[in-house]
């Protein structure tokens, strides 16, 4: 019984001995943290402004405050594209970033409800910093995770369903956890399958036509129906 508690310990030991460090470090990890109040702050001050001032006020700080709240935050400290690792500065700017935008992706319906009216949903990622031109078409379902990294041409087509997310946080090929950040660019007259998914760095050159349920990883270039790697920007 001894000698089995022994050898529990020593494994035990062992163990935690072998187990790799974390690559978030617990004062990033908190600074995290209080930057996820910032969604909930977002939600109550909406709630409150509705029940005690007006609704029209709440649709305004609910639509309106996140995108030119952060207009002028990354006017002052800009969001850094390219492959970082977490904890650095550029992380946490972009990890701030997002926070203004979880509740429209937490509640897509808030997205859908501003596609029912041609134009509006374009007109509002251009005011969180997009780059979108006229004419497009926003198919029921497409997801927006980055509204300041987009940047689409004119008379494109976003099939149901597609996927533009300009982050992605993975491991590198040294098995390193990176986050990538990038916009995601799209040519003119493009025509963008449903359920396809295009992540950070991805570029489709103009007149181009991505098939349905496609994944791109980060920074793909796609031209004449062929998909290549782009050079990474770390």
């Amino acid at each position: 019984m001894i000698s089995l508690r022994i050898d529990l310990v020593e494994q035990s030991n062992h163990a935690s001995v072998s187990r790799p460090p974390s690559p978030w470090p617990a004062s990033i990890r908190a600074v995290m943290l209080l930057l996820n109040l910032v969604p909930l702050a977002h939600a109550a001050l909406t709630l409150w402004i509705g029940f005690a001032i007006s609704w029209l006020g709440a649709v305004a700080c609910l639509y309106l405050a996140p995108p030119v709240l952060l207009r002028v935050v990354l006017l002052a400290v800009p969001l850094i594209h390219g492959t970082h690792a977490p904890g650095s500065r550029a992380f946490l700017i972009w990890w701030a970033s997002s926070q203004p935008q979880v509740i429209f992706s937490r509640l897509p319906l808030l997205e859908e409800l501003l596609r029912m009216v041609p134009g509006l949903y374009s007109l509002w990622l251009r005011l969180w910093g997009s780059k979108i031109g006229r004419l497009t078409y926003w198919a029921p379902g497409v997801r927006v995770l980055d509204r300041t990294l987009l940047r689409i041409g004119d008379d494109v087509v976003l099939g149901a369903g597609a996927r533009l997310i300009a982050h992605v946080v993975s491991n590198n090929a040294e098995g390193q956890t990176v986050l990538h950040v990038a916009p995601i660019e799209i040519g003119d007259r493009c025509r963008i399958g449903g359920y396809a998914l295009l992540s950070p760095g991805s570029v489709v050159d103009a007149d181009e036509e991505v098939h349905i349920c496609a994944l791109f990883p980060p920074f793909t270039h796609w031209k004449e129906g062929r998909r290549s790697k782009l050079a990474v920007v770390s």
